[in-house]
């Protein structure tokens, strides 16, 4: 069942990893604003420059989420823990970097064209855009008067498909893509361009053709493009080689790479017809923002208040259950008292309970599993209602992975895990 758009805090959120983007966050900031980002959750690798510093109006506002996060290597982390922690805020989420540039092929906002593409794709749990590569306009020295945009208006053509991989025989160039999430249906990021998914849930291509690996050939770039300024002019290329990349502990980035990436074969300042004849995009303020999400949480569980309630109301609402619980949380942070947050919350845990006693997918499953380590701690006598259901439901699955015609080990083996979590939290052991 589709969840109400109203109970999300935003439609569409951006994840980053960034270290010494400070020169460019703003242009990109502003950038994806005016195409309808609403929220940007950015994870700052150690920067030596003024990042958070330009960053801070953002932060002020509520438009940005900033955490540091020190350490080699670590965008793959940063990305599993923003899906964990923000996916019931969130209707959509895009995972990319600070030099990608999302581009509708249209006057329309990033979340009019997802909608569009997925409405008819039940079981796409994300929408991948090609990337188009820009090249340095064969610019050798920075000129940080000017955007990203203005500066580097030269691109590689799209059937640029050099084989990469060990043995030399996947496609890359433009086949690659960049990924805009359900982010209630990733399992996980293994790749910085491509999420692996629950259950039967995939990513699909504009086309609504099923992708299954990071990259999407042939390239489609007439609905959603993914623009990437990798290149920039060679000072700055010299700069990304000192300070390495995010997603891999050894430095992938020297002259050679330069030499081979930098394509200024089509001119393409398209991008900045979309930004400069865009609407202005209005944010929504905090205090309409709270109100919004109140209203519809009030509205959903209204029918929970009530006595004698048919169980078919609860049927296939466990997403918009568990998002309710996560707004209740942050409503009672933001601007409830204790006792209205503590009220909504400890209703919302009964509908997720009252849901667990209808048909449960396993979907719905996965999701209440991975929020267990939340919901087991809260002292309400529906979290403890939670757990008693899910130790008579887990072990019903676990015997379907253990049959000998399809033995799932590993499925098997993680619910085992979960169940003396459970017992864990069984009140004579709390203490």
């Amino acid at each position: 069942m589709t969840v109400e758009k109203n109970l999300f805090l935003y439609n569409l959120a951006v994840v980053s990893i960034m270290k010494n983007e400070a020169p460019y966050v703003k242009e990109w900031l502003d950038y994806h604003i005016l195409a309808g980002v609403e929220h940007f959750y950015i994870y700052d690798n150690e920067s030596p420059d003024n990042l958070k510093e330009v960053l801070q109006p953002y932060i002020d506002s509520g438009t940005v989420t900033y955490k540091f996060y020190p350490g080699k290597a670590r965008q793959y982390e940063a990305y599993n823990e923003a899906v964990q922690n923000y996916k019931f805020f969130c209707r959509y989420m895009a995972f990319i970097d600070a030099d990608e540039f999302i581009f509708p092929q249209n006057n329309k906002s990033i979340v009019e064209v997802a909608d569009e593409i997925l409405k008819d794709y039940p079981k796409a749990g994300g929408l991948v855009a090609n990337i188009y590569y820009f090249g340095s306009n064969n610019l050798e020295t920075a000129d940080y008067s000017k955007g990203v945009l203005e500066r580097f208006t030269r691109r590689a053509p799209i059937d640029w498909v050099p084989m990469i991989g060990s043995q030399k025989n996947m496609p890359g160039g433009t086949t690659h893509v960049s990924t805009i999430t359900n982010p209630r249906r990733v399992r996980y990021f293994g790749n910085p361009h491509f999420a692996k998914y629950f259950d039967s849930y995939h990513a699909i291509n504009s086309d609504g053709g099923e992708v299954q690996l990071f990259f999407n050939n042939p390239p489609l770039v007439d609905k959603i493009v993914m623009n990437h300024y990798s290149v920039k002019s060679k000072e700055e290329y010299l700069a990304k080689i000192s300070r390495g990349t995010a997603d891999n502990a050894r430095n992938i980035y020297n002259l050679e790479k330069f030499n081979k990436d930098d394509h200024n074969e089509v001119f393409d300042d398209s991008i900045l017809k979309y930004r400069d004849t865009r609407p202005k995009f209005q944010l929504e303020t905090n205090a309409a923002k709270n109100q919004r999400v109140f209203n519809a949480m009030l509205r959903i569980l209204a029918a929970n208040f009530g006595r004698n309630v048919s169980k078919n109301i609860f049927a296939d609402k466990m997403e918009t259950f568990l998002i309710c619980r996560r707004v209740a949380a942050y409503l009672r942070e933001k601007s409830f008292n204790d006792i209205a947050g503590n009220f909504f919350e400890e209703i919302s845990l009964d509908a997720i309970n009252k849901t667990l006693t209808t048909t449960v997918t396993g979907l719905d499953l996965r999701l209440l599993i991975n929020e267990l380590p939340n919901i087991l701690p809260l002292k309400y006598a529906a979290a403890e209602s939670i757990r008693q259901s899910c130790l008579k439901i887990i072990p019903k699955y676990m015997d379907t992975f253990r049959k000998p015609t399809v033995p799932n080990w590993r499925e098997f083996t993680q619910l085992q895990y979960v169940l003396e979590m459970l017992k864990a939290f069984e009140p004579k052991n709390r203490g």
